[in-house]
């Protein structure tokens, strides 16, 4: 399966990002964690070792190997887009618990017309790679926005997750999500609500989705032992087997 995973900053993406991707490799997939977030912090969850990583989009050395432009050289240049990308995850994964593979992407940049830079014609041709001809379970962890990604690089994800708390901003960044992934050609879009504390914020949220015709599949409950795993720098699937078991139910729906 390819799996996108977005909605508002601070619901719970990259908890849940991890949290898949490690059962579904636990459960016998091979599988490719990609943290395209522009504050990257999807190892930690993972269970990693903690390092000083650099992100792909500014690995500048790399970039050039790549496509023959040097990010900053000058915009306007001509740059190779037939290069190939099947070697990164043997130079730059990072293995992380329960086998998952880690790449950090890093922040794709946007613009009015689109950025069509040496940057983003990297992690382009990664993502069209790992969804079009891999046979990795790949699990995104997105940033809110997924205007940068465009048609030819998702339609053909299997679904987007939208992560989505009891609170209103919520709702409406995932009526932007549910209309751009259509525009953009991916076919199924559903909701997780996270952080829910009470059946009372569960049914306004699931009312205001059904208006949007946004699914649900999922409902998690509020947890504080994944504040606590963040205050701490640790992985909550790591301390808590009951969030793991609420990941393999998330799977099994899916």
């Amino acid at each position: 399966m390819k799996i996108g995973i977005s909605g508002k900053g601070g619901v719970g993406k990259t908890t849940i990002s991890a949290g898949l991707a490690r059962i579904f490799s636990r459960e016998g997939e091979k599988v490719i964690a990609l943290d395209t977030d522009s504050s990257p912090n999807l190892i930690t969850t993972l269970g990693g070792a903690k390092a000083d990583i650099k992100p792909l989009t500014e690995m500048n050395d790399l970039i050039a190997e790549k496509t023959g432009v040097k990010p900053g050289s000058g915009y306007g240049q001509m740059f190779k887009l037939n290069f190939t990308v099947d070697d990164i995850l043997d130079r730059f994964g990072i293995e992380c618990n329960d086998g998952v593979q880690l790449l950090v992407a890093g922040s794709i940049r946007q613009g009015g017309g689109g950025c069509f830079c040496p940057e983003n014609a990297l992690i382009k041709k990664l993502l069209q790679h790992y969804i079009n001809k891999s046979d990795y379970t790949l699990i995104m962890d997105m940033e809110a926005g997924i205007e940068h990604l465009g048609r030819g690089t998702t339609e053909n994800i299997d679904v987007l997750i939208t992560v989505v708390e009891p609170n209103l901003r919520s709702v409406e960044t995932a009526e932007r999500i549910n209309k751009l992934s259509k525009d953009i050609g991916i076919k199924n879009n559903v909701a997780v609500l996270n952080k829910v504390k009470n059946l009372r914020e569960k049914k306004i949220i699931e009312d205001k989705l059904s208006e949007l015709s946004i699914p649900i599949i999922y409902t998690i409950p509020y947890s504080d032992s994944v504040n606590e795993a963040d205050l701490k720098g640790t992985s909550v699937f790591d301390e808590d087997e009951k969030l793991m078991n609420i990941m393999s139910e998330l799977k099994q729906k899916l």
